[in-house]
Formats: C-alpha cells, sequence, structure tokens
C-alpha cells in the first residue's frame, strides 16, 4: 500500500464540561471526522488523505482544531461548513486556508488573543 499524501489530525478529546479549558469534542469536533471523511472521498482523494481522530492536542481554545501533516498547517474554531474548502483548497489545490489558520504566535504559547489572561498570584 502506498504511503497517504495527507494526514488530517482531528481533535474530539472531551473533557469534563466544567473544565476551566474548553474541548474540542464538546465544539463539534466528532462531526468533523466523517465529515471530513465523505469530503475525502467525494474529492477522489481516497487512498491519499487519511483522516484520524485523536485526543488533545493543547489548542482547547483554537477548538475545532484540525492539522494537516506533512504539511504542519494548523486549522482552528473548524466546522462542518469548513470541510470541504479545505479539502478542495488544501488538499486538492494546496493551497492551505488561511482564514481558519491559526497563527504560528498562538501554537504551543502560553498566551495568545484566544486564551484566558494568566491569573497573576
Amino acid at each position: 500500500m502506498a504511503k497517504f499524501k495527507h494526514h488530517l489530525f482531528i481533535c474530539v478529546n472531551e473533557r469534563d464540561e466544567s473544565a476551566p479549558r474548553p474541548s474540542c469534542g464538546h465544539s463539534g469536533g466528532k462531526k468533523l471526522k466523517s465529515a471530513f471523511k465523505d469530503a475525502v472521498r467525494d474529492a477522489g482523494l481516497k487512498g491519499q488523505v487519511r483522516a484520524n481522530e485523536l485526543g488533545c492536542l493543547d489548542q482547547c481554545e483554537h477548538g475545532p482544531v484540525v492539522v494537516v501533516y506533512p504539511d504542519a498547517v494548523w486549522y482552528g474554531f473548524v466546522h462542518v461548513k469548513d470541510v470541504e474548502e479545505i479539502v478542495s483548497e488544501h488538499l486538492v489545490y494546496g493551497r492551505p486556508v488561511e482564514r481558519l489558520r491559526l497563527a504560528d504566535t498562538c501554537l504551543n504559547t502560553e498566551s495568545c488573543p484566544h486564551k484566558p489572561m494568566p491569573k497573576h498570584k
């Protein structure tokens, strides 16, 4: 079997609703995997693109989060209505969808516009 051209990693992590941070699963992440699988198939990319669900990507304030590898493009606030555009633009034509792309300054940082301000002690 040939290797995949792209892997989609879709966060479906679910925290308790009382947790201080949100979770992608409660923000619609669970619906994204099936939507991506359908869109990949409809675009004729089955066997070239693999859609995988996984647990926390530690970008909870940006959820639902989807990462496209090997391109290392992180998408945030993804909804089912965005799936077709990501598949068509990014996976078919190689153009990341900039309006959904998370800024590098928001990845693995303690502060960004989407995260609450840290409490000082």
